[in-house]
């Protein structure tokens, strides 16, 4: 049955790279890339996209990280609730707006674009380093208490190595979203693959619209790639048995 269901999805794999190679050769989005002067635009835009993406995710990571673990310290679970609330305002703002609001004080261009999307990849990652930590088991925390270890300790070999599936799903959530996001960076002189993008819609040249977006959309699934490679690399094979 299963050697059945394969040979299936290989045959729809197969359609549906047919249906795509069609469409991209009918719109013209294949002449586009095959363009040596596109070529070097191209690899000028997804530079600048990755840029936008790797700076504002690596602060985005640090600051999540640190506000999660910080809020599951027993001297400052109180304030949790008003933290996530300040955090969580980020993504309750439309990206576009965050985006505009942001441009008023920093200006236009690339600073703006990295400070506005940090604040609306932020909530992810805190709130899932939150809860992951939160999750574990009590038993296992005096259990660990019981052995000698200290709180910092308990903290790095036992808190976070068994909340990492939790972390890493918040970070691949707040990853994918800032990809997509970036797109919007152009409308702020930021750059990215957004300029093809909105170049696309406002000329109504598909070619253009879909040679930007489909870089977008293969860095998201790649992305994503890496984060299940990450998963694979930081949590126990033990723990990964359990989840499943």
């Amino acid at each position: 049955m299963n050697h059945i269901l394969k040979k299936i999805y290989g045959l729809i794999l197969a359609l549906l790279l047919i249906a795509a190679g069609a469409a991209l050769q009918r719109t013209g989005t294949i002449s586009v890339f095959s363009d040596p002067y596109a070529y070097s635009e191209l690899v000028r835009l997804l530079w600048q996209h990755l840029y936008l993406v790797g700076v504002s995710m690596i602060i985005a990571t640090v600051i999540g990280l640190s506000v999660g673990i910080v809020l599951t310290r027993p001297k400052f679970r109180t304030y949790s609730g008003i933290v996530m609330y300040i955090v969580s305002l980020g993504q309750t703002i439309p990206s576009l707006a965050v985006l505009a609001l942001v441009m008023t004080f920093l200006g236009i261009g690339a600073k703006s674009a990295i400070f506005a999307l940090t604040i609306y990849s932020l909530l992810p990652i805190a709130r899932n380093t939150l809860a992951g930590i939160n999750a574990v088991p009590a038993s296992i925390i005096d259990a660990a208490k019981g052995m000698g270890m200290t709180s910092m300790g308990i903290l790095w070999h036992v808190e976070i190595p068994m909340a990492m599936t939790v972390i890493l799903t918040g970070i691949r959530g707040a990853l994918v979203i800032n990809i997509g996001t970036t797109a919007l960076a152009y409308l702020i002189g930021a750059g990215g693959m957004g300029d093809w993008i909105f170049t696309g819609i406002n000329m109504m040249m598909t070619d253009k619209l879909i040679a930007g977006a489909i870089p977008v959309t293969l860095l998201a699934l790649f992305a994503d790639f890496l984060i299940e490679i990450l998963r694979v690399m930081l949590v126990s094979k033990g723990l990964r048995m359990t989840e499943e």
